[in-house]
């Protein structure tokens, strides 16, 4: 586990429970990381200590709503009672801060996977001029005609139960046919990764098995759909490095296909740093799955690029 739980004030109103890796080798970049839905930073503790391991200074705080987070108006399971995305984003903002505050000459990556991509997109249009790099890995931002449909569903669902009380419906059409697209399954979980360890101790987890309130669905939604209407990338550097990852086994992207059409996407408006890595055999968590250390290395690369090029400009 992490050694630490440290905690800050968000303007956000949220108290965010947040870890720190600090680098073993000489540090040559900051990495702040946006965890995904329904689980919270505590198992990225493997991830952070591989990237301390190669000179990164690691951060990974608990979104609101998620893990050991809190806030009066954030529950888990819930945003917030309005404004629920801006005020997520402030809150990785409000990470940023420190992690600048304490590495001030070192470039900060911002890493997110599933809905933490989600996020670290969102963040990084807000501020364009906050990271050196940023890091997507296993995210849907091709919502496509599901997305209409999950947008009509919770609608409905708020109008007649409300908005904090948990969706019926989304989880069924989401985790439940994700988990029963896996041939041989021993788990509802299996399509999260290989590793039956890491499977085991995701059912086992408490902080892993609350549920997203129809408004936190509906935030989902928005974060995914926000960053692809016309003109919404226009803020970001076309020259911002952006290091994209799935695997072809991850019923969440379509077996990748929706991190090749975001890669496509992003080319088509012009974004001339972006790379791709599929991982053909991995499902959903590249970073808990077997082989993960391939995957990680392979990022440890990037990062070093940009951590390169960053000083030299």
């Amino acid at each position: 586990m992490f050694s630490e739980t440290r905690r800050l004030s968000s303007p956000s109103g949220a108290l965010l429970a947040y870890h720190y890796e600090e680098a073993l080798a000489p540090a040559r970049a900051t990495v702040v990381i946006c965890h995904g839905l329904i689980e919270h930073s505590r198992r990225y503790q493997s991830f952070a200590k591989s990237l301390s391991a190669n000179g990164f200074n690691v951060y990974a705080h608990d979104h609101r709503g998620h893990g050991e987070s809190c806030s009066t108006h954030a529950p888990l399971g819930i945003f917030a009672l309005s404004g629920g995305p801006d005020k997520v984003i402030q809150d990785v903002l409000a990470m940023r801060e420190v992690a600048r505050s304490e590495h001030p000459r070192l470039p900060l990556i911002l890493f997110g996977h599933s809905m933490g991509g989600l996020i670290a997109l969102n963040a990084a249009i807000a501020y364009p001029q906050a990271m050196a790099g940023l890091a997507i890995w296993n995210s849907n931002f091709n919502t496509g005609r599901e997305g209409k449909a999950a947008k009509f569903v919770l609608a409905l669902e708020r109008m007649l139960k409300g908005s904090d009380v948990p969706s019926s419906i989304l989880p069924r059409a989401t985790f439940g046919a994700w988990g029963k697209s896996i041939e041989n399954r021993s788990t509802e979980f299996d399509w999260l990764s290989r590793d039956p360890d890491i499977v085991a101790r995701y059912a086992a987890d408490p902080l892993c098995r609350f549920d997203a309130s129809i408004s936190m669905w509906q935030d989902v939604l928005e974060l995914a759909q926000r960053p692809m209407r016309k003109g919404a990338l226009s803020p970001l550097n076309k020259l911002l490095p952006i290091h994209l990852v799935g695997g072809g086994q991850d019923p969440a992207t379509r077996n990748a296909a929706d991190v090749r059409w975001l890669a496509k996407r992003l080319r088509h408006e012009d974004f001339r740093n972006v790379t791709m890595r599929i991982y053909e055999e991995m499902r959903h968590e590249t970073v808990n799955e077997i082989g993960r250390e391939q995957a990680i290395d392979d990022f440890c690369d990037w990062i070093n690029g940009v951590a390169r090029k960053a000083s030299h400009s």
